[in-house]
C-alpha cells in the first residue's frame, strides 16, 4: 500500500508542477524554452501519410518541424484499444517531468482515430486517415481504411524519419517507441516488423507494457504447466520476479486452427506491411532489436480488453505469464540477448501507474552522455 500510495502522489505532484509551468494551452508556444503539454489542438501537427493529401495527428511537446538542438531523445507512445491518445501524451509527460527529462526530450502520442462503427466512431477532420478496429486492425500494422497502400506501420515510419532529420534534432540520440495494451502489441510487432530501424542513423530502443498477445517466431507454444498452468499463473501477483520455470513444446492445432497466423504468429502474412519481409528475417530483427518488457505485478485477471480467444489463450493463460514465457523463449531459443523482463511492482493493467514508476523512469528515458 505505501508503493501505491507514493506513486499517486508522485503523480500528482507532477501534474501540480505542470500545471504551474504552463498555465494555459498557449503558453507553451510563446517561449520556445517551455514544452508544450496540453493534450489540445495547439500541441498537435499533422504527418502526411503515402505522399499525402492522408494524414494522421500526433500530440507532440515540441514542433517535428522547427530546427531545435536542445533535443536529445525522443519518447513515443502508443495509445491503447481506446484511441485515447489524450490520455496517454498527458501521462508520458507527467514521466517526462518526474524523470526530468521534459527539457531535452520530445514526448509524441500518435493517434489511430477510427470511423468504422459500432465501437469506433471518432470525428476525424478532412483527410484523416481511418484506421481499422477490428480485424486487421491498427495494432497489428494494419492498413487505413479505403488506402490499402498505407499501414499503420507506415504512419511510425513517418514520425521516426521526422525525429532522424539532423536539420531539425541535430543532437537527438535515442528515441524509445512504448505502448500499453494493444498499444504494445502494435509496438511488439513494429519492433520485429519495421523497415526503418537500421536506415536512422539513431538508436531505436521499444518498451512494451503488458499486452495480450505477440507474433510468436515458430510453432512452438509455451505448455501450460508450471508458471504457464492457469491457477499458478494467477496467484503469480505475488512475486515481484519474473517467472521463469516455463516448457515449450508443439501446440495441438486443432484447439486453435489460427494459433500460428499474424498477428499471433509469422503465418498468412500475404498482404500488407510484412508480407514482402521473410520469416528469417523478422525473426533476425525480433531477436536483435533492443526491447524491455514491461510487465505489472499484479496483472494476472483478464481485465481491460484481455484477449481470451483460443489463438491467444494458446500464448499462456494471463498478460503476465504470456510476457514471461514469451521473453524467456526468445532468449533461449532464438538468443534474444537485447530481450529483457521487468516486473513493475504493485501495478495492475494501468498505463498511468506503469509508465511513471520509479523503475521504469530510466528505461523510458535512457540517460545520456554528457
Amino acid at each position: 500500500m505505501p508503493a501505491i500510495q507514493g506513486l499517486l502522489l508522485g503523480t500528482v505532484g507532477a501534474w501540480s508542477a505542470l500545471t504551474l509551468l504552463v498555465s494555459g494551452p498557449c503558453a507553451a508556444q510563446t517561449h520556445e524554452s517551455l514544452p508544450c503539454v496540453s493534450a489540445t489542438r495547439v500541441c498537435s501537427e499533422w504527418v502526411a501519410l503515402g505522399g499525402g493529401p492522408a494524414r494522421a495527428m500526433v500530440y507532440r511537446t515540441v514542433s517535428l518541424g522547427a530546427r531545435n538542438p536542445g533535443v536529445r531523445r525522443a519518447l513515443i507512445m502508443v495509445h491503447g484499444a481506446l484511441r485515447n491518445p489524450e490520455h496517454y501524451f498527458e501521462t508520458a509527460t507527467a514521466a517526462a517531468f518526474l524523470a526530468g527529462a521534459l527539457d531535452d526530450t520530445v514526448v509524441i502520442a500518435p493517434a489511430f482515430r477510427s470511423s468504422e462503427g459500432g465501437d469506433c466512431q471518432d470525428q476525424l477532420l478532412p483527410n484523416e486517415v481511418s484506421w481499422s478496429c477490428h480485424g486487421d486492425s491498427w495494432r497489428s500494422g494494419g492498413a487505413a481504411a479505403g488506402d490499402p497502400g498505407v499501414s499503420a506501420f507506415d504512419f511510425l515510419d513517418e514520425i521516426l524519419r521526422k525525429l532522424a532529420d539532423r536539420e531539425v534534432f541535430p543532437n537527438l540520440a535515442t528515441i524509445v517507441v512504448a505502448g500499453h495494451s494493444a498499444g504494445a502489441q502494435f509496438v511488439s510487432r513494429y519492433q520485429m516488423a519495421n523497415r526503418v530501424h537500421d536506415t536512422l542513423g539513431t538508436t531505436v530502443q521499444y518498451v512494451i507494457a503488458n499486452p495480450s498477445s505477440y507474433a510468436w517466431p515458430d510453432a512452438t507454444r509455451v505448455v501450460p504447466i508450471d508458471d504457464a498452468d492457469a491457477s499458478n499463473a494467477a496467484e503469480g501477483w505475488k512475486s515481484e520476479a519474473p517467472h521463469t520455470n516455463f516448457r515449450y513444446g508443439s501446440f495441438d492445432s486443432s484447439r486453435a486452427p489460427k494459433y500460428d497466423q499474424w498477428p499471433y504468429g509469422l503465418e498468412s502474412r500475404t498482404r500488407g506491411y510484412t508480407a514482402k519481409t521473410s520469416d528469417d528475417q523478422l525473426r533476425k530483427q525480433l531477436t536483435s532489436r533492443t526491447a524491455t518488457y514491461l510487465l505489472s505485478q499484479v496483472d494476472t485477471l483478464p481485465l481491460s480488453g484481455f484477449d481470451d480467444s483460443p489463438e491467444a489463450m494458446a500464448q499462456g493463460p494471463t498478460r503476465r505469464a504470456r510476457g514471461e514465457a514469451f521473453v524467456k523463449y526468445l532468449r533461449e531459443r532464438w538468443g534474444a540477448a537485447n530481450s529483457t523482463v521487468l516486473i513493475v511492482p504493485a501495478c495492475g493493467h494501468n498505463s498511468r501507474c506503469v509508465f511513471t514508476s520509479e523503475i521504469v523512469l530510466p528505461v523510458l528515458f535512457p540517460a545520456m552522455g554528457k
